[in-house]
């Protein structure tokens, strides 16, 4: 057994190493006979215990090397059942409390159950295997040479006999002879023993009858072949029927013996029962698939299962579900409630498809999948979902406490989506958080486009930032003009994105994006320098035009602390009029009640610019406090013009004329400046002139457009 370097001792408890070599060693020298000296077996088990740990820390396969200190113990003759027995409990129970070190976190304790998992098979193998070879040889070449020695030497038949009766009889595994035929010759006790029959009733048997039966045809074919010679021995894990009917699992080693002339004479097997260790690997394989809590398979099942089914390319559909505020039970209630919560669901979820023979899966949390394999289809899928819901809706009773919960789930057919067990489970995802978007209690199903605009909606909000890095973002301007005689008085700066790949593209498709990051606060500060750099332009070519540039401040931006500081410092730099300049900010911006919105648009307004309220009419307005607030100009909403058609409008046009008549009447008692927007058509802007409204604008006056054609609009008068 190599010695662990430096970095290994280095990546353990040294001393908790040390103390569980000791108990190791105490362990296995109270357990049997052991060839060495005690401070021999405990610097002997201290490197074991070394290697492992580090094996458990790092990448390197934890299986592979338990399985080589399994080997080393049986090359050492560490070689007593209850050794290995008490070596495998160990390790998960003692091993990592006193040796491993700074593994924290759920997702890391899960990652060292799997791998200490792996450790106890691995060791139990190949303490196994290693028992199991060492014996296999010394027992294969004893027989071997009894039987050559009886034909070799006539003289010393007898005592050749005796030798051979006496490993035969006394050896502690099974050894069964057979002719060519099948029928048994003779067997050993410890065979005997293994199957549960008397020596002489087996001595009246064929190995086929002991087989079980799903193993007949297999070994018959391997018996077949070793007496026409094309192999020269057999090895397999056999499964036989004791005499009892219950089933041992054994390790069973198979050999011809020829005569002189090479023609078939008898086989010589050698049996090991192995049921204790088979039995071991799988419980060691189901802890490592399925969920402790519930006992439902976990993510690894799953994805092992829904591989082999897309592998098979036939139809599967999956129902992907999370709980509906499971996080808040656990967090009021305890984790010990939430708990028992999920073995409840599970065994319900498990209800739902358990005449169906559909895979539930516990995938993590309160997360859980259902494998719909088959020929059941969408609709079937949506069956299975609709059942789930109704199970999980049903009152849950924990202790003397009644639990209210609902579910959402994401379904998803592979035959829409893709033949990868990614995409699919990408999908499922997606859809899942459709689901949950729509409210509690519901199914979702995958949709090709939805997904493909979801894609792209995150590919516009990943492209955001370096958007404004390289320089991508442009601003069209939209003229504002006087009812009373035409002439331009202002424009209104809109952003677009200009995409390399999308081309031109407008804000209703990146401003939520923006606001939802936050990227809108320093997407709105290049947009007001911007435009107060071109509106500098025009007014040093047309001073006497004394055009207005008119920029929206997003609400996070007229939150923010800096926003007058920042005002001040474009219009600085700028070299604008502040009296040029007008800031658009919404009803919900500025008509709260506390008092830090009013002191910053008093001191916004401090700096000369003009305020406006964008979209007046949409949202709630205090009008006692609209008295208060240092702002220019209203900006009627574009619904209230749309409703203003032509001279004979309808009961509604007469509903939205006479709310525009209000509220220019209201703007004007405040001695506040009124635009109109949304106007589209002469019949609207004369209505719009006979109701006194000041200004107005909208493709009647003219689109958004670049600077310079705002320029060229500014030289023609």
């Amino acid at each position: 057994m190599a010695e662990v370097d430096a970095a290994g001792e280095d990546a353990v408890d040294r001393t908790g190493a040390q103390r569980y070599a000791a108990e190791w060693a105490r362990a296995v020298r109270r357990l049997g006979f052991v060839p060495l000296s005690a401070a021999e077996t405990e610097r002997l088990l201290l490197a074991y215990t070394l290697r492992l740990a580090d094996a458990l820390r790092t990448d390197e396969s934890v299986a592979s090397v338990a399985e080589e200190i399994g080997r080393a113990m049986v090359e050492t003759n560490l070689t007593e059942p209850g050794m290995i027995e008490w070596s495998v409990r160990a390790l998960a129970d003692r091993l990592p409390a006193r040796v491993l070190c700074g593994r924290g976190g759920s997702g890391a304790a899960a990652g060292l159950a799997g791998r200490i998992a792996a450790a106890q098979g691995g060791l139990a193998a190949g303490f196994a295997r290693a028992l199991r070879d060492r014996t296999f040889v010394h027992q294969e070449r004893i027989a071997r040479s009894a039987w050559q020695a009886r034909d070799a030497v006539e003289q010393a038949l007898r005592d050749s006999e005796a030798r051979f009766r006496a490993v035969f009889s006394g050896a502690a595994i099974g050894i069964g002879i057979a002719d060519v035929d099948g029928r048994i010759i003779d067997v050993n006790q410890a065979f005997a023993d293994m199957l549960g029959y008397p020596v002489e009733e087996l001595r009246r048997l064929d190995v086929a009858s002991l087989f079980h039966p799903d193993d007949v045809a297999g070994m018959s074919e391997l018996y077949r072949e070793l007496v026409e010679g094309k192999r020269e021995s057999v090895r397999a894990e056999q499964r036989y029927h004791r005499k009892d009917g219950t089933c041992v699992w054994a390790d069973l080693a198979v050999s011809l013996i020829r005569h002189d002339d090479g023609r078939p004479r008898f086989t010589v097997a050698v049996a090991e029962d192995i049921t204790g260790r088979y039995e071991l690997q799988r419980r060691l394989r189901f802890q490592a698939l399925h969920d402790p809590l519930t006992e439902l398979p976990n993510r690894t099942l799953f994805f092992e299962t829904l591989g082999r089914l897309l592998g098979q390319a036939g139809p599967v559909g999956l129902c992907f579900l999370d709980l509906d505020g499971f996080k808040a039970i656990n967090d009021s209630l305890g984790h010990d409630l939430g708990d028992r919560l999920l073995v409840t669901i599970a065994r319900r979820l498990a209800g739902c498809v358990a005449e169906r023979g559909y895979l539930v899966a516990r995938m993590g949390g309160d997360e859980f999948a259902i494998l719909v394999d088959g020929d059941a289809g969408i609709d079937g899928v949506i069956a299975v979902a609709e059942a789930v819901l109704a199970a999980v809706s049903a009152p849950v009773f924990v202790d003397d406490q009644q639990l209210m919960v609902s579910a959402s789930i994401g379904i998803v057919d592979s035959e829409h989506v893709g033949a990868s067990v990614a995409e699919l489970m990408k999908a499922a995802h997606t859809t899942l958080y459709w689901a949950k978007a729509q409210g509690r209690g519901r199914w979702a199903v995958y949709d090709p486009e939805r997904s493909a605009r979801d894609i792209a909606r995150s590919g516009r909000l990943a492209g955001l930032p370096l958007a404004l890095d390289r320089g991508e973002f442009v601003l069209h301007y939209q003229p504002i003009v006087s009812l009373l005689d035409g002439r331009m008085l202002a424009v209104e700066a809109l952003v677009r994105w200009q995409h390399p790949q999308l081309g031109l593209i407008g804000p209703d498709r990146f401003i939520g994006l923006a606001e939802e990051t936050g990227l809108i606060v320093r997407l709105g500060e290049w947009v007001l320098r911007q435009a107060c750099r071109d509106a500098r332009g025009w007014h040093t070519e047309f001073p006497d035009a004394r055009l207005v540039v008119s920029v929206n401040l997003a609400a996070r931006q007229a939150d923010a602390p800096a926003i007058v500081d920042t005002v001040a410092d474009t219009l600085a730099s700028s070299g604008l009029p502040a009296e040029l300049l007008q800031l658009e900010l919404t009803e919900s911006a500025v008509m709260g009640s506390a008092e830090e919105p009013l002191r910053t648009l008093h001191r916004l307004a401090g700096l000369g610019v003009r305020l406006a309220i964008d979209d007046f009419g949409t949202g709630y307005s205090n009008l006692a406090y609209l008295r208060r607030l240092p702002i220019t100009c209203l900006k009627l909403a574009a619904p209230f013009v749309e409703g203003i058609r032509g001279d004979e409008p309808d009961a509604a046009d007469h509903r939205d004329e006479r709310i525009v008549d209000a509220l220019v009447r209201l703007a004007h008692a405040l001695e506040l400046w009124v635009t109109a927007e949304g106007v589209e058509t002469e019949a609207q802007a004369e209505r719009l002139r006979a109701l006194r409204c000041d200004t107005a604008q909208g493709r009647l006056f003219g689109p958004p457009e670049p600077a310079d054609a705002i320029r060229t609009r500014l030289a023609g008068g």
